[in-house]
């Protein structure tokens, strides 16, 4: 108990370790991976108070108060309704122990302290969350851009429908074809499942 009250004391119970495939099934963090729904685990960083997970859909964070405690929060921000921003690594100085990567996940800020040999495995954690970050913001210009290019063609057809004698029917078919045509434009623009970008950078 003293050397956990110790390294809190310290801050070094806040340094974490990057763990390796072959022990995700041994973190806390595991039993809430939505395995059901395909969802994978490829990235862990763990401390003696918390576990920063990241899966293909979500980063999934065990929140504890100390060392010395047991009690956990658990937290889950999926990628497509948090957006990433703001990812930056901070290397180690010459007497540091660690190197720090920090993100923002929608409103939520992360700053996560890891030993320094783990610097190369984090610096794939960095090109990754980069990527993502990247990607929801294309999508996001080209989902903006897909209902704007609705909008106007829906004002123009409506013009040239309101001469005709059938408004209601034309009304009927041009809400239908833009309820198709948005929903498709949704699927390929809102991504859900990052796995493919997470596969690219993660070399752990």
């Amino acid at each position: 108990m003293f050397g956990k009250v110790a390294a809190d004391m310290l801050g070094l119970s806040d340094i974490g370790s990057v763990i390796g495939p072959a022990d995700y099934d041994k973190v806390d963090a595991d039993d809430y991976v939505m395995h059901e729904d395909d969802e994978k685990i490829y990235f862990l960083i763990k401390s003696k108070s918390d576990e920063y997970c990241f899966t293909n859909k979500a980063l999934i964070h065990l929140d504890g108060t100390s060392a010395a405690s047991k009690k956990r929060m658990l937290r889950r921000y999926s990628y497509h309704t948090h957006q990433i921003a703001n990812v930056l690594l901070e290397t180690a100085g010459t007497i540091d122990m660690d190197v720090e990567i920090k993100f923002d996940l929608g409103d939520q800020h992360f700053s996560i302290d890891v030993h320094k040999k783990h610097l190369e495995p984090l610096k794939d954690l960095y090109k990754a969350l980069i990527r993502i970050a990247d990607l929801c913001h294309e999508n996001e210009i080209a989902l903006e851009n897909a209902r704007h290019s609705l909008e106007v063609a829906s004002a123009t057809f409506g013009r040239s429908a309101s001469h005709s004698g059938s408004v209601v029917d034309a009304f009927k078919e041009l809400n239908q074809a833009a309820f198709d045509w948005l929903t498709s434009a949704r699927r390929q623009y809102c991504v859900k499942d990052f796995g493919f970008v997470f596969e690219r950078y993660i070399h752990n």
